[in-house]
């Protein structure tokens, strides 16, 4: 048995569940937070245990207690300005580049893959808009999307715990950014406006973006994944990428022996560019390949 008081073979269908739905995996050492990850799901659907939860899924076609069941698995750690060095990189070398890239269309586009709660999206924002000067004229958008729906309507709104908002960042931007209540911190209306936040599952889905992306923030997901399923992962970040972009992923992520799609960046140490940077950029209107 795997763990907890479950049958095996709740456990195997719950972990079926979840890489049908998201494309993740369960490593052996995750397996038994499933039991404590599920509790409040099955207390608020009035479910006795996990066995119970199963043949729930099966038999009573409740898109609630699907959708509420995969959330609950989800791993949706985030924080502001995670790895301040990989911030501090973009900002002073690869939008740069991209400005340079850029410069006739003044167009810059960034999408956040598996954006969590919003912290690291949230942190880009304050980036750019504290260079407001620098980029005056441009058309920026940046698109967070993640499979989970709780975390997505989280980052929506922007409020996070004394816990969550002191977790990275600094106070002076605490401060600028957000506003105290009663709930916790708020996020601003003109920080929130700055990105488009949206349930999307990054293999199947188009991610809503108006151009393709010169900077993709995919940091800490596909860890998650299998082999097989990471490679269609990086395929599908590679038909959003623009020609000259930047991927950038987690600190324990690479490139090597995962993906042919991709190459580390010959002029920014950890990031990873497109492997054929003469592309042509997608046709948007096309949907992506499966």
């Amino acid at each position: 048995m795997m763990g907890g008081s479950a049958s095996e073979s709740a456990y195997r269908v719950l972990m079926g569940v979840l890489e049908s739905r998201t494309g993740q995996t369960l490593s052996p050492n995750r397996i038994w937070r499933i039991e404590m990850s599920l509790k409040p799901v099955m207390q608020r659907h009035g479910i006795a245990d996990l066995d119970a939860l199963v043949a729930g899924l099966v038999t009573s076609n409740s898109r609630q207690l699907l959708d509420d069941t995969v959330d609950a698995m989800l791993n949706n750690e985030t924080f502001f300005y995670r790895e301040h060095s990989v911030f501090d990189d973009i900002a002073n070398n690869a939008l740069e580049h991209i400005r340079t890239i850029n410069a006739r269309t003044r167009r810059l586009t960034i999408w956040h893959c598996g954006v969590s709660t919003g912290q690291e999206a949230y942190s880009l924002a304050m980036l750019l808009a504290e260079q407001e000067a620098k980029w005056a004229g441009w058309q920026i958008d940046i698109v967070g999307t993640d499979v989970s729906y709780h975390a997505i309507a989280r980052a929506r709104v922007g409020l996070y715990t004394q816990f969550e908002i002191q977790r990275g960042l600094p106070v002076q931007r605490m401060v600028r950014w957000f506003d105290q209540t009663e709930a916790g911190w708020l996020a601003k209306a003109d920080l929130r406006r700055r990105i488009d936040f949206s349930v999307q599952n990054m293999l199947t889905d188009r991610p809503p973006l108006a151009s393709s992306a010169d900077l993709i923030f995919c940091r800490n997901l596909l860890l998650y994944f299998s082999l097989p399923m990471r490679q269609k992962a990086f395929a599908r970040l590679r038909a959003m990428a623009a020609p000259q972009s930047f991927l950038v992923l987690g600190a324990g992520e690479t490139v090597l022996g995962q993906t042919d799609q991709f190459v580390a960046s010959p002029r920014l140490r950890g990031l990873y560019e497109p492997a054929d940077q003469q592309v042509r950029r997608p046709d948007l209107t096309r949907p992506l390949a499966a």
